[in-house]
């Protein structure tokens, strides 16, 4: 903890943590390395016994504030690379994934709808949010499209009016707005990314990486 000069220490900002026993999930439905984290997340997670906090973000303000881009807006080298590493990435996780034909798309209304299930549904929460990116990530589907969630939203039994509500609610949108803002006070700078107290693990293929130290506190 860095004390402001001059300054109480315990007046000094205390850094954000993820409470023992979980797992926080940061994640973007329009992050490929997202969908092939969300596929695995939990059952990683309860093979140590912890649960998992999913958390949608939008990568989009991080990248703002952050002064990045889009893996497939950067160089045309490494955007290039990029796409065939998703597939890879996604072959040897013996997932499914075809590119979108529209990429990357904007994402705050399902991530909306994810938080309104949070509220009011929880159980359904993540089968939405899988259902989601498998639309995005392997039916070429439209996630913008707030038709398109609604039909996702039929098949899970979903009220498909408080979700088409909820995507202008507007405390909701402030729900996602505040997630963000805490995404950015925790230094997260991409998706998806993980958090275990404070200790914090960037991208996919670092879940190994997270799976051991979750594998140590369970031995400490």
């Amino acid at each position: 903890m860095t004390t402001p000069p001059g300054g109480n220490p315990a007046a000094a900002p205390q850094p954000a943590a993820t409470p023992g026993g979980q797992v926080d999930f940061y994640f973007d439905f329009s992050s490929p390395y997202s969908y092939l984290a969300a596929e695995n997340i939990d059952a990683l997670a309860r093979r140590h016994g912890h649960s998992v906090n999913w958390l949608p973000v939008m990568l989009g303000v991080i990248f703002r504030s952050t002064g990045s881009a889009p893996l497939t807006e950067q160089h045309p080298w490494r955007a290039s690379y990029s796409v065939l590493d998703f597939k890879r990435s996604a072959e040897m996780a013996s997932l499914p994934f075809r590119y979108p034909s529209r990429f990357p798309q904007a994402s705050h209304n399902a991530a909306r709808v994810v938080l309104w299930l949070g509220r009011t549904a929880p159980e359904k929460a993540r089968p939405f949010a899988l259902a989601v990116f498998r639309s995005l990530f392997v039916h070429d589907g439209d996630i913008q499209d707030i038709d398109n969630l609604a039909t996702i939203g039929r098949t899970l039994a979903i009220d498909e009016a408080g979700l088409r509500a909820a995507i202008q609610d507007p405390s909701i949108k402030q729900q996602l707005a505040a997630n963000n803002d805490l995404a950015i006070s925790r230094r997260v700078f991409g998706a998806p990314t993980f958090f275990v107290g404070s200790e914090q693990f960037w991208g996919h293929d670092r879940m190994p990486h997270l799976e051991r130290r979750l594998q140590q506190l369970n031995a400490s």
